[in-house]
């Protein structure tokens, strides 16, 4: 797990946010309210957490890595789930776009963007984004903690309890679920190859049965 500098930044203003020590940049600033203005309250909340989840591994891992690079990817991770993202695409390459974007937009160099589209489009696939470098790597494990419980003993509980109590989770497992159902519903051809297969059957062709489980 290798991050693009393994220098510190002291020049990069920080602050405390849930017991957790973050960045505290104009990007991740716009990232903040960017995912606030698009995503339903819970998905908010899920990223958010997700974050700090991640940059408090970080820190207890002393593992270098790009502090803005792992804002970005983490806040905007699930941007997918989002309605306003639907498009042809399985949702995750949706919202990696839609990230992709808003980081050159934000005058971010292609290297660093590239990596959150990275870290965005492979969250779900930890037996990739587990060996790449430390912000994706980062990034998925900040997500599995809140989304799975992966690595939860990893932070101290009170830790936990205080990211949870600034972005409580609002009923998360049962929307998250929806979300997805939404999905396979609505563009049921995006989701053959990628965990929303799990939720419903898609067709190979109009003559096979379709199965719906949410």
């Amino acid at each position: 797990m290798r991050g693009i500098d393994l220098s510190p930044r002291p020049d990069v203003a920080t602050r405390l946010l849930a017991g957790v020590t973050v960045p505290d940049t104009a990007p991740i600033s716009r990232a903040i309210e960017f995912a606030r203005e698009r995503s339903e309250p819970f998905l908010f909340n899920h990223a958010m957490r997700s974050w700090l989840f991640a940059a408090a591994l970080a820190q207890l891992n002393q593992t270098a890595h790009d502090g803005e690079v792992l804002a970005v990817t983490t806040i905007l991770h699930d941007l997918g789930l989002a309605a306003g993202f639907d498009g042809p695409l399985r949702f995750d390459v949706e919202g990696a776009n839609a990230a992709r974007k808003f980081t050159l937009d934000e005058c971010i160099d292609e290297r660093r963007a590239q990596l959150i589209r990275d870290g965005v489009a492979l969250n779900s696939t930890p037996s990739i984004c587990l060996y790449k470098e430390a912000e994706v790597a980062l990034a998925t494990m900040g997500i599995g903690l809140d989304w799975g419980g992966w690595g939860y003993e990893a932070i101290p509980e009170a830790r936990v309890a205080e990211i949870v109590e600034a972005f409580p989770r609002r009923g998360m497992k049962e929307r998250f679920n929806l979300a997805v159902c939404r999905i396979v519903e609505t563009r049921p051809t995006t989701t053959y190859d990628n965990f929303a297969r799990d939720f419903g059957f898609v067709p190979v062709t109009s003559r096979r049965r379709r199965w719906i489980i949410c």
